[in-house]
């Protein structure tokens, strides 16, 4: 089963488009609060975007409904010797153009994907070497052990690396590329669904790969994707039979979904973690009344925003009921030893008490960057945070901006233009090094790929020694000790705040069996429509 038998998720953007010809059983229309950027799948390292992706492109990897890792353009693994991981290549497999797939295009792949302007750094380590042994058997040698070398490559891609160099697309597209490549407008993957036609901001269809290697469960042929960024328009059109599909419901008409005759709200946990970070690298912060110092590099100023923000509140009038407050920054799903950790209280008195020893005993002002079309309420969970800082002096200045003018300001190709944030993370790996590594690491642009997706550029030289033992320790009871002491270290310096893992709220036409997994990657391949 392929990566593609595993993912996807399309947007649909205007009902005018959808109403221009009636759609045949076989076709699913879907509508997303935001929009596919680009199709290059290394500009940017997003689950939508991944899922979007998924159809039309493939890793080594998959995983299954369960989340199981299973293979996929590789037909099995092996390692041996503890630093060599050797992968057979599925045989008789042909990009969407005919170009057939070999160990050249993994060997490519691997090299593009750690390219400046690339999002994707994190899933192979700039220090892997990547050696083709023969068309259809490819080595990765490593420094040193790494047994979750292959945990993230479900959504790392696999590319043609000659129809690449004949559209000038060697290197990656950045997520704040100002015009488009070749890449960003086109597809050349190997999966069950070739992209027919693609309008940036308007509508992407997909239709079904005729010469799909593998075998596809559901008997879509067909899915037209448009953005409806409106709440109450996108609602409309699923209630109305316009689309078939539609994420997120907003939480309030989740119960008038429910109770409608030919519709219905998919919910279940998700695995992703809503959190606040803060800019604590530079000397003075970018937007803020502050001048000559940073006062995030102050770990009162941290823990007072900590305490200033009620997660209870948010859980029962923004999130009405539908999220799980947490003290981690990651789902207790995926860390065995969450349960004994406990999210510091809600406390306001103690939380100005702390600004005024840090001498902001009238608080400051600073800038808030919050996406406004990725999340369940991302924006009513900010303005939310905007209320509650307001009451201990801090005046937070928001900026909501939809996820591709977002990314573009606050990614590491922006130049980490943040000082104050929203952000969401699910571990690719499904496991916690990938949130030591990738969000909590130590940021070092020039040598390594270790916290490229840290924005606030929080540093732990310790947290990080315990990081790189968590990567190569195979004792799984020594791990989670090890684990346990890293998040131990970030809660003590009051890091990030994480806030919640939120629900998944899908609205689903009764017409169509949609199976989800807790990633909240749509499996659109797994889908089944009847009239």
């Amino acid at each position: 089963m392929s990566v593609g038998q595993s993912l996807f998720a399309a947007t649909l953007a205007g009902t005018l488009a959808l109403a221009v010809s009636p759609a045949s059983s076989q076709t699913l229309r879907y509508a997303n609060q935001g929009d596919l950027k680009s199709l290059d799948p290394y500009t940017l390292n997003e689950s939508t975007t991944h899922a979007h992706l998924g159809h039309v492109y493939q890793g080594l990897t998959a995983r299954d409904k369960d989340l199981k890792i299973i293979p996929a353009l590789a037909e099995s693994w092996e390692t041996p010797e503890p630093t060599r991981w050797r992968f057979h290549l599925r045989k008789g497999v042909k990009f969407h153009n005919g170009n057939p797939f070999t160990a050249d295009d993994v060997v490519f792949s691997a090299d593009r994907v750690r390219k400046k302007g690339s999002n994707m750094q994190t899933r192979l380590a700039p220090d892997v070497k990547v050696v083709k042994v023969d068309d259809y058997t490819v080595d990765f040698v490593l420094p040193s052990p790494n047994p979750i070398l292959h945990n993230a490559w479900d959504v790392w891609y696999i590319m043609n690396k000659k129809w690449a160099e004949e559209n000038n697309v060697v290197d990656p597209t950045p997520v704040a590329a100002t015009a488009p490549s070749y890449a960003s407008l086109n597809e050349n993957g190997t999966g069950p669904f070739i992209i027919e036609s693609h309008q940036p901001g308007v509508k992407t269809v997909f239709k079904a790969n005729p010469s799909y290697w593998g075998k596809v469960e559901g008997n879509l042929k067909e899915i037209i994707f448009t953005p409806i960024a409106s709440d109450a328009t996108r609602v409309a059109a699923l209630l109305s039979g316009e689309v078939d599909v539609i994420e997120p419901v907003p939480i309030q008409d989740i119960s008038r979904v429910d109770s409608s005759p030919n519709a219905q709200v998919l919910k279940g946990p998700e695995l992703r973690t809503i959190f606040i970070g803060f800019d604590q690298m530079r000397d003075e912060l970018l937007y803020s009344n502050i001048k000559g110092k940073n006062p995030f590099k102050d770990v009162r100023v941290r823990e007072a925003f900590y305490k200033a923000i009620d997660i209870e509140l948010i859980k029962t009038r923004v999130m009405r009921g539908l999220s799980t407050p947490s003290a981690l920054m990651i789902a207790p799903e995926l860390f065995v030893l969450s349960k004994e950790f406990t999210r510091p209280k809600f406390d306001p008195d103690g939380a100005k008490k702390l600004l005024t020893e840090a001498g902001y005993p009238d608080g400051f002002e600073v800038t808030m960057d919050c996406p406004n079309d990725r999340y369940v309420n991302d924006a009513a969970i900010c303005q939310a945070v905007v209320g509650m800082l307001a009451r201990i002096g801090v005046k937070i200045n928001l900026l909501a901006q939809p996820k591709a003018q977002y990314f573009a300001k606050v990614l590491k190709q922006g130049g980490y233009q943040t000082s104050f944030y929203l952000l969401g993370w699910t571990p690719s790996t499904m496991d916690s090094h990938n949130v030591l590594y990738d969000i909590m690491g130590c940021r070092d642009d020039a040598k390594s790929s270790r916290g490229e997706a840290n924005l606030g550029g929080y540093c732990n030289k310790e947290f990080d020694a315990i990081t790189d033992k968590v990567l190569v320790e195979t004792d799984t009871a020594k791990r989670n000790q090890l684990i346990k002491q890293a998040y131990e270290i970030g809660m003590k310096s009051w890091s990030y705040i994480p806030l919640h893992q939120q629900a998944l709220a899908w609205g689903v036409s009764k017409k169509v069996n949609l199976p989800q997994r807790a990633d909240n990657l749509v499996m659109f391949h797994w889908a089944t429509k009847k009239e």
